[in-house]
């Protein structure tokens, strides 16, 4: 009876826990019973925080952005990978420059040209003729030019060859009849029928070379060919340029200057031009030393020619090239000295540099420049002292969007 009593107890038990747990099922259906469970919930979008004082968060510390005032944040590693450079700024006296269009010219005492005297035939000189590019030394001959005769002028050369072979032989038989009879005849006399002559076999020979001599045409200094216009057998006409010559240690430039006052008032001067690198796309600037020898004092194409020495080692420059001529006057302004590299033009024509104002910050500010030399520029306006001027890899820096 009293297991029958144990049996019953525990059925009753079970029973009543079924039934608390069915309940408590139904509430939690009940619950979410109006809610879509077939999509997922939707997470709020991450917002970046692009303001100036924001700190770049963890996933964009290696990557360089431009925030909401223009700034640039640039982490450490980026900038050794972009290799920029900057150069702390110091304000100086600076002297005013102006800019100048010039070209390179020989110099006169230094170059020579060769040309035909007369008309005539070229014909190749004992080493034959000379090449661009070939070094030569003042007296060497270069060419022989033989005379070209009309058939006119032919004739009456020989006409007059064969009346001085008649005279020569009628003065050579009266020398000798004079000879035989000297001691009867004045001394005087004896000297003058030799003294005629001699003077018809003069002239006999200068007949004869203007028919059949060539004439050498020689290098009138020590120089390179930079100009050759001559082949075997071409005919040539009066003061045709055969070769020029020039020393290419010994050049100079002229510029032309649109202000008389500016003659008295050049303290030093460059030129500059594009020099093509051979390793890489882009041009690079290369510059002369410059030493004023004087102006002219008549205007020319409404302007003063200036002309200047190039001093210094010897650059591969060609004459007639067009250059670049930056005179700095004895005038000076108040300014910073930045490289070339540093000023950039934006697309209004406004001139703008970078400035590193913070360990990872760069700003753009715009400024007012001019040339200062051929490698240098200075700025008048937009920076201040002690700022950092990035003068390397500002292009890069543009890029960053």
């Amino acid at each position: 009876m009293q297991t029958r009593s144990i049996l019953k107890s525990a059925m009753k038990l079970s029973t009543f826990f079924s039934a608390l747990l069915l309940l408590t099922h139904a509430n939690v259906v009940q619950a979410h019973g109006d809610e879509d469970h077939s999509k997922k919930p939707n997470k709020a979008a991450a917002k970046p925080n692009t303001s100036p004082n924001a700190k770049p968060s963890l996933l964009d510390a290696t990557a360089a952005q431009r925030l909401s005032d223009g700034s640039l944040f640039v982490p450490k590693i980026v900038q050794r990978q972009l290799a920029l450079r900057t150069l702390l700024t110091e304000q100086a006296e600076l002297p005013n420059t102006i800019e100048l269009n010039g070209k390179i010219i020989a110099d006169p005492n230094a170059g020579g040209r060769v040309q035909a005297s007369q008309p005539g035939r070229l014909e190749a000189g004992p080493t034959g003729l000379p090449s661009l590019g070939q070094r030569v030394s003042k007296g060497q001959v270069l060419a022989y030019l033989r005379p070209v005769m009309s058939s006119l002028d032919r004739g009456n050369s020989q006409s007059i060859l064969a009346d001085i072979d008649s005279q020569l032989s009628i003065a050579e038989r009266k020398v000798q009849r004079y000879e035989q009879l000297s001691e009867a005849l004045p001394k005087a006399t004896v000297e003058a029928a030799r003294f005629d002559y001699e003077a018809l076999k003069k002239r006999k020979t200068a007949v004869e070379a203007s028919l059949s001599k060539s004439e050498a045409l020689i290098a009138p200094v020590s120089g390179i060919i930079s100009v050759a216009n001559a082949v075997t057998g071409q005919v040539l006409d009066a003061k045709e340029t055969l070769f020029e010559i020039i020393d290419p240690n010994r050049l100079m430039v002229e510029a032309l200057a649109y202000d008389p006052i500016l003659t008295a008032d050049i303290a030093n001067a460059t030129a500059t031009w594009q020099q093509q690198k051979i390793s890489a796309s882009a041009n690079a600037p290369a510059s002369l030393s410059l030493n004023f020898v004087g102006g002219g004092q008549q205007m020319r194409e409404q302007a003063i020619p200036l002309l200047f020495r190039v001093s210094g080692k010897p650059t591969p420059v060609a004459v007639g090239q067009a250059i670049k001529v930056m005179i700095q006057t004895k005038r000076l302004t108040t300014g910073f000295a930045v490289p070339n590299s540093a000023v950039m033009k934006l697309t209004g024509g406004e001139s703008a540099v970078w400035v590193h104002t913070e360990a990872e910050r760069f700003v753009q500010r715009k400024v007012v420049a001019h040339s200062l030399d051929a490698e240098r520029v200075a700025i008048v306006s937009g920076i201040k002292e002690d700022e950092r001027v990035v003068t390397a890899g500002g292009s890069l820096l543009a890029q960053v969007k």
